[in-house]
């Protein structure tokens, strides 16, 4: 039910993490894989251990026209992705009170701005070509939930939340369907230093099932998003966090 060969995935921020995984999950599915990012070196590395249907593509989505371009350099090389994992996100923290302009910029830019480029780029490509496809946005348990020193990261989440919904509606009429996953908290570049902190390990005390999450767990959301098992899916927000977000200790 998960085969994804014939399909062309783009998975963002795929040089490290949770990106790297997911472009190693639709990878063994069958899929066509591309691996954007900026550090390319990186990414090189990535392509050389999946060895055949994996492309590295430079991309700085804090950029538009890398966006453009990669697109460009894509359909050029493999066609049209028909999987498109909005991956890249930054996460950025301080204080409101001592948060610059510029702080809060950088974030919304990178989780909110440029996940709405990489769509509406990727979609506009679906629809002229008349061919059917899955968006999947990589926000947050913390789109659902509140959490202090992390303002823009919240708000960007939550935005990509809601831009999630608007898209699914528009992008409909052209078969394109359009889903987030929300994870909780997964060790990763991004979140190691804080789950070693005092407060992150108080953090996970308070997950019901009192654990971070582990890259496997999120392996079965992204394929269900991506294959034709979601066919009748479009809005939805898969929440993967332990049970962090119902908890009101």
């Amino acid at each position: 039910m998960h085969d994804l060969s014939g399909r062309t995935a783009l998975v963002t921020g795929a040089s490290s993490g949770l990106g790297a995984h997911f472009a190693r999950v639709l990878h063994k599915s069958g899929a066509t894989v591309v691996l954007a990012a900026r550090r390319i070196d990186r990414l090189d590395a990535a392509v050389a251990a999946l060895e055949e249907r994996a492309h590295a593509i430079a991309m700085d989505v804090g950029d538009e026209a890398s966006i453009l371009a990669g697109f460009e350099r894509i359909e050029a090389t493999v066609g049209i992705c028909d999987i498109i994992v909005n991956n890249a996100g930054i996460s950025g923290g301080a204080f409101a009170l001592k948060m610059s302009t510029q702080e809060w910029d950088r974030v919304v830019d990178t989780n909110l701005r440029a996940p709405f480029v990489v769509a509406r780029e990727g979609a506009k490509r679906l629809a002229a070509a008349k061919k059917t496809g899955s968006i999947i946005n990589i926000a947050s348990v913390l789109g659902l939930r509140g959490s202090p020193q992390v303002a823009a990261y919240m708000a960007s989440k939550a935005g990509l939340i809601h831009l999630t919904h608007a898209l699914a509606i528009e992008f409909a009429r052209y078969g394109i369907r359009v889903n987030a996953i929300a994870p909780g908290y997964f060790k990763t570049e991004i979140s190691s230093e804080f789950l070693e902190s005092d407060h992150g390990r108080a953090l996970v005390a308070r997950i019901p099932q009192r654990a971070i999450g582990e890259m496997e767990h999120l392996s079965g959301p992204l394929l269900l998003l991506a294959s034709d098992a979601g066919a009748y899916m479009t809005g939805s927000v898969v929440v993967v966090d332990g049970g962090l977000s119902i908890n009101s200790l």
